[in-house]
């Protein structure tokens, strides 16, 4: 069940934009928060409601560990909460197989997806190496000492990305997780998350980073599997494609909307 606050509100969700505009929920990756997204919560909310939420084990929920139920069920309670009973959703990484699970799960709350950096289908090969990545991460990850320098990794990729200072401030005060990409890894390994796509009918956009070679070579099965899946690629950038340029990720989540999302009625 999704934590609320004293007054009944969800904990850890950010919000903005008019309530009447058609809704993007932000989905972000293992390790960072919702305030990675803080780049295209502030270039869409001009038009969109856009709302991004914690998921388990990470920003206000670092005491939860992520698994894959407890995430649904707390986008479940997002979207009704905050939107008009339906949503884009819009997931980088870990997000992206959150919200391609949402889909699957609850497909007349979705209008659309965007789905980055989450191409690789973990099963057959890459569930073994899904597997063998965790187990790694989790023993780098489980003294102290080790955890926290990935931490310093992590915060040191951010302050080399160029990006306003205060956006940068707000992802480092929501803290670095390494520990949840060795939890999540394990939990999501074994399923067919190109079958689940296949399952949803509304648009699909697969947007990666150019230089993300893992996440490539799966994106164009990943997008034939979908019912009406496209594919762009950010050009001269990795993994986390929205903070290396959050410009660029922006408007193509702009264009996705304004041509292939039709608002709900």
């Amino acid at each position: 069940m999704a934590r609320r606050r004293g007054d009944g509100e969800l904990e850890g969700i950010d919000v903005a934009g008019p309530e009447d505009g058609q809704s993007i929920v932000f989905l972000h990756g293992a390790m960072f928060t919702r305030a990675m997204w803080l780049p295209q919560m502030r270039g869409l909310s001009d038009e969109y409601r856009v709302v991004a939420p914690d998921l388990p084990g990470h920003g206000v929920r670092a005491d939860e560990t992520f698994r894959m139920d407890p995430a649904i069920d707390l986008l479940e309670a997002v979207i009704e909460r905050y939107t008009g009973g339906s949503a884009v959703l819009v997931g980088l990484s870990l997000g992206g197989y959150v919200a391609t699970e949402y889909a699957y799960r609850h497909p007349d709350d979705v209008d659309g997806l965007v789905l980055s950096g989450c191409s690789a289908n973990p099963i057959g090969g890459m569930e073994t190496l899904t597997r063998v990545t965790g187990g790694i991460s989790r023993a780098a990850t489980n003294p102290d000492i080790g955890e926290r320098a990935v931490e310093r990794l992590g915060e040191r990729w951010v302050r080399n990305r160029e990006l306003p200072e205060d956006v940068q401030r707000a992802i480092l005060d929501g803290g670095i997780y390494p520990k949840q990409f060795g939890d999540a890894g394990p939990d999501i390994a074994g399923e067919d998350f190109r079958a689940k796509l296949s399952s949803y009918s509304g648009p699909t956009l697969v947007l990666n980073g150019e230089r993300d070679k893992i996440m490539r070579r799966g994106e164009r099965d990943h997008a034939a599997a979908a019912q009406d899946g496209r594919i762009e690629v950010l050009a001269d950038v990795g993994h986390i494609c929205n903070l290396h340029r959050p410009e660029a990720y922006t408007s193509r989540v702009r264009n996705f909307m304004h041509q292939r999302v039709v608002a709900p009625q």
